[in-house]
This record gives structure tokens, C-alpha cells and sequence, in this order.
């Protein structure tokens, strides 16, 4: 059985190597590794423990197979990267990460981005109640749609 805990500064290398590993997939939706997820330092991944709360979800021997981060801002929460280990994905274990980040900043605004590209994380993100409130085109090859849910409605 898989647990969802906050993460604990020892857990954050760990946790940065689970990055690199399930980034490859967005990576791959665009030809390059060019991504900010796979140039995150550890020294950026240890700033956003101590501004934000990072969650781990562990399986049975302990082994850190998903997270996610989120931090607020002026009564808005920003989530982000949300992950799964490749050899665990279309389990619900990203539904599970993101529903217990939400319980860590109750009756807020959330937000998150993701890429145009990325149509299984916006089908998600929609299932769990999100909607597309604008989209930015970071260059010729790369869009963000930034969606938002809303608990105070």
C-alpha cells in the first residue's frame, strides 16, 4: 500500500532524481531535455521545501515513487511538479498526490501549468476539476496552458 507524507529535507536528492527520471516523457512530447524540470538544481529543489510543502508518496519499502510541491501566494495555491515513476503511472497515484496537496491549503484558489502538449495531464487536471484560464506560448515549440480550480464556488 502506497503512503503520501511531506517530504523531508534527507528525502530531496531522492526526490530530484524521481524528477529527472519522470520528466523524460515531457521531454520527449517536445525532441529536447531542454526542460526546466531536468536543469532543476538541488539547491532550487531545497528552496521550494523551505518556502513551499513537498509531498512523497512511498511504496511499501519505502522507495519514493510520486510527489508534488505547492506553495501560497496572495490566497492562491501553485502546484507543481506533480510526478509519477514511469513503471507506476495510470494507477490514480497522481489523482491521490494532488488531491492530499490540495487538503495541505483547504478552501483556496489552486493553480497549475502544463503543457499543451501534455493531453493525458490536462485530461487530468480537468477530471479533478481544473479548467484552461490562459495559455502562454514560451516559444515557437512551447505553450503552456495554465488551468485553475477554485473551492471557495
Amino acid at each position: 500500500m502506497c503512503v503520501i507524507k511531506k517530504v523531508e529535507h534527507s528525502d530531496l536528492q531522492e526526490i530530484l532524481q524521481l524528477q529527472y527520471l519522470a520528466y523524460q516523457s515531457e521531454a520527449e512530447l517536445f525532441g529536447s531535455r531542454d526542460i526546466p524540470p531536468l536543469k532543476q538544481t538541488l539547491d532550487e529543489v531545497v528552496e521550494e521545501f523551505k518556502s513551499g510543502v513537498i509531498l512523497k508518496m512511498v511504496d511499501d519499502n519505502n522507495t519514493i515513487i510520486g510527489s508534488v510541491r505547492a506553495q501560497e501566494r496572495d490566497g492562491t495555491v501553485y502546484i507543481g511538479k506533480l510526478m509519477v515513476h514511469p513503471d507506476r503511472r495510470h494507477k490514480g497515484y497522481g489523482t491521490r498526490l494532488l488531491s492530499e496537496i490540495e487538503k495541505c491549503f483547504p478552501d483556496k484558489r489552486y493553480e497549475l501549468f502544463t503543457s499543451t502538449r501534455s493531453l493525458d495531464n490536462i485530461r487530468l487536471y480537468q477530471k479533478l476539476g481544473y479548467s484552461i484560464f490562459a495559455r502562454k506560448a514560451v516559444n515557437d515549440e512551447l505553450e503552456f496552458v495554465y488551468m485553475e480550480k477554485n473551492e471557495n464556488y
